[in-house]
């Protein structure tokens, strides 16, 4: 073997010398921009004190603990991710008005986190230069029963509403997501998915009032931001036009006793007649009712089939549940025995995966670092899958292995509320929406680019049977397979690609308040609303 020259050309060192000057270059140029937007933070805030409690830059013990406290996806909470320069955990709303205004100033982008249930973590990460706004301090909760509403602030969990409404009261609750870590600000400016949006509608269909923070650095109310931007933060996505402080939510009543249950089949035990008539049942039946179905490939003795998962929520008792779907779903075969009558605050826990008899106060716990591998996606589903299809499904699944389907039903109130009344446009017309979900718990390429691919031909093989033109899909469910901006001289078309699929008819209105409210362009993510461009 012919030994290898220690020599080094000429034009080499030449390299060598330019890559070691741009490095000090770009370092020197971090260290400028973070001394700038550190003195105009401690001009907007007076003191220097709170600015040590709430400024974590790279060289912070604690920066590498606060990014990764609230990386929910492991897919981005790696070595070759771009970090933040700073990341900013303003302890009260000046604090938001500053790293806003700082953060222009500098001309660095400014990332906004709420609770990183972000499927594509662009709250956390991004492929320039960029801060972090984490919200996790603002998190109070303020309820008013003799209002039945209650304010917010963005950093609070669903958890955290939950519980603070159910010491107030037993017979109040909120129409929001069934995992209890999610973050108020992205779960309700997106829309707000829950098991009770067939009985109240979405998360966001309860909002009131908000306070936002613009692009000048000032804190609006409903009232003096108006009603077209107001509009837009229920259901558009709020990180596209500025950071949203807190919401106003109403409370809304809940019985005393509710009744969950979960039921399995497979599809040796009639799971594909109980699909195909979950399709026409559950976006028709009694809005009290809520059945979400989960469909997975699993082995049962040594053979490989699909299991279908019925779980249910039902805002009364199991005896009149028994008898509703004893006529309308007989096919399910649910029995007295296969339910549990409980609180409100109970199911909640029960939806969460925890153990029965654990107490309310588990969902204060948010699980830091807690988070696996990942990747969803998402469709909306108009006419019944015949079953026919649902055949060819399940041979689909058990070929591809992993991937599994949730299937979401709509109906009832969501039947009711116009297309036009907040920026979520999917409303009536939709008899159910698809996560489409994978999950794996070690660091792996190999890994990841099977369980992606998976998720991706599924999404494929499903083109027949969703909605079209366009092909629909959910903000809260971010998929960046569906388009990315990049905010170059093409990002207003590149926005319209994925603006169109979450947004429906109701994209052109967000453009338009995007160009009022933003029209530089300063809020923005790899799909944020693009304002109009000048001519």
């Amino acid at each position: 073997m012919a030994k290898t020259s220690t020599f080094l050309s000429p034009v080499f060192v030449v390299l060598l010398s330019l890559q070691f000057l741009n490095l000090s270059v770009t370092s020197g140029a971090s260290d400028s921009v973070h001394e700038t937007f550190l003195r105009c933070l401690k001009n907007q805030t007076n003191s220097t004190d709170e600015l040590s409690k709430i400024v974590f830059a790279q060289t912070n013990p604690s920066y590498t603990s606060v990014l990764q406290a609230y990386i929910r996806n492991a897919r981005f909470n790696d070595s070759e991710t771009l970090k933040p320069l700073i990341i900013v955990t303003p302890l009260q709303e000046s604090h938001v008005q500053a790293a806003v205004i700082c953060s222009k100033q500098v001309g660095y982008q400014l990332k906004i986190r709420s609770g990183g249930h972000d499927y594509e973590g662009i709250s956390y990460i991004s492929e320039n230069p960029f801060f972090i706004l984490d919200m996790f301090n603002l998190r109070s909760v303020n309820i008013d029963l003799k209002d039945e509403s209650a304010w917010i602030e963005a950093g609070a969990t669903l958890g955290e509403v939950y519980f603070r409404i159910w010491e107030k009261s037993k017979v109040h609750g909120f129409p929001a997501g069934i995992c209890p870590t999610v973050g108020v600000g992205g779960h309700l400016s997106g829309g707000g998915y829950g098991n009770m949006l067939r009985k109240f509608g979405l998360s966001t269909d309860n909002v009131v009032d908000a306070k936002i923070v613009d692009v000048k650095g000032r804190i609006l109310d409903r009232k003096a931001m108006g009603e077209d931007l107001f509009w837009a933060l229920r259901g558009g996505g709020g990180a596209s036009f500025g950071v949203v402080l807190s919401y106003k939510i109403k409370l809304v009543p809940v019985p005393e006793t509710v009744t969950v249950f979960r039921v399995e089949r497979l599809l040796q035990e009639n799971a594909t007649d109980v699909v195909y008539k979950w399709q026409l049942v559950a976006p028709a039946t009694d809005r009290n009712l809520f059945m979400r179905m989960l469909l997975q490939p699993v082995t049962r003795n040594k053979t490989l089939t699909v299991r279908a998962s019925v779980l249910a929520l039902y805002l009364g008792g199991a005896d009149s549940l028994v008898a509703l779907l004893g006529k309308d779903f007989p096919e399910l075969g649910l029995k007295k025995e296969n339910c549990m009558e409980m609180s409100w605050i109970e199911s909640v826990l029960w939806w969460g995966d925890f153990d029965n008899g654990t107490k309310p106060d588990a969902l204060l716990d948010r699980n830091l670092n807690q988070a696996d591998f990942l990747k969803r996606k998402s469709d909306y589903v108009q006419k019944p899958i015949p079953k026919f299809s649902l055949n060819l499904l399940w041979k689909t699944m058990m070929e591809l292995g992993k991937i599994g389907l949730v299937f979401n039903p709509y109906g009832g109130r969501m039947d009711e509320i116009p297309a036009s009344e907040t920026a979520m446009p999917h409303r009536a017309g939709n008899l159910f929406k698809i996560q489409y979900s994978v999950s794996w718990d070690e660091p792996s390429v190999e890994l990841e680019k099977n369980y992606t691919s998976q998720a991706r031909s599924l999404y494929s093989f499903m083109t027949p049977f969703v909605s079209k033109d366009p092909r629909s899909a959910y903000l809260n469910y971010r998929d960046l397979d569906i388009g990315i901006n990049h905010h170059g001289k093409e990002s207003y078309n590149e926005g319209e690609v994925y603006g169109m699929k979450y947004f429906n008819g109701n994209y052109e209105r967000l453009v338009k308040v995007k160009t009022m409210f933003d029209p530089e362009n300063f809020f923005r993510n790899e799909q944020s609303i693009p304002p109009k461009p000048t001519k």
